[in-house]
């Protein structure tokens, strides 16, 4: 599975990517916006920065909701680098444009997803990912890892090749969840993926290794 860091700070993704785990990124205008970010050459030179970190697959978001403004804002995301993934949101115009983009070799991601159904259009329109949001759908008390499940069947049964990116991923759990299910791809803060470092006994084991180590000298 691919670990990707849900995040616009560049010293975070600094950190995931010297850990040796980073895959890609997902951003958008709201983590933009907590990191100072605001203003068009702004932003974008923002996502270019980023992807001059990563060597992987950058998720930038459209602001559009029409077909016209989704299509021109996503060429000139495409036109920034090479890694840029256009991130187009789960609507009538956001299928709409998913199509104009795989048929003129641009990878996008379809973002907003909360239904099997919504998957199951995003891959017939040509999606490179769909990020299905597990931690808001526990929110409202209905299960998350359940939409992965049922998208991972749905892709299998007719050989979709678009990856499932879990999003919304709020712990460690989440994650080992998401892998256990087949999803292809999780998007989540740093800090959820230096959780999947701890466990109690690793620390009782390593403290027992250097006691007796100190005692050997």
């Amino acid at each position: 599975m691919k670990f990707f860091i849900d995040t616009a700070n560049l010293d975070q993704i600094r950190e995931a990517r010297d850990l040796g785990v980073l895959d890609g990124v997902t951003t958008n205008p709201s983590l933009m916006a907590k990191e100072g970010i605001s203003g068009e050459a702004n932003i974008l030179k923002h996502y270019v920065d980023i992807c001059n970190i990563v060597d992987g697959d950058v998720s930038a978001e459209v602001i559009s909701t029409d077909f016209d403004g989704i299509v021109a804002e996503g060429k000139r995301l495409h036109e920034l680098h090479e890694n840029i993934v256009v991130k187009v949101p789960m609507i009538k115009d956001g299928v709409k444009a998913l199509k104009y983009f795989s048929e003129n070799d641009i990878r996008t991601n379809c973002t907003l997803i909360f239904s099997p159904g919504q998957a199951l259009l995003a891959a017939k329109a040509g999606a490179s990912y769909v990020s299905p949001f597990i931690g808001r759908i526990d929110d409202i008390s209905s299960d998350g890892m359940a939409l992965i499940e049922s998208i991972r069947t749905i892709y299998d049964n007719f050989g979709f090749e678009t990856e499932i990116l879990a999003a919304s991923v709020r712990h460690p759990m989440h994650i080992v969840e998401c892998a256990e299910l087949g999803a292809d791809v999780a998007t989540c803060p740093l800090s959820a993926i230096l959780a999947l470092l701890k466990h109690p006994l690793t620390d009782i084991g390593l403290e027992k290794f250097l006691a007796d180590h100190a005692k050997s000298n």
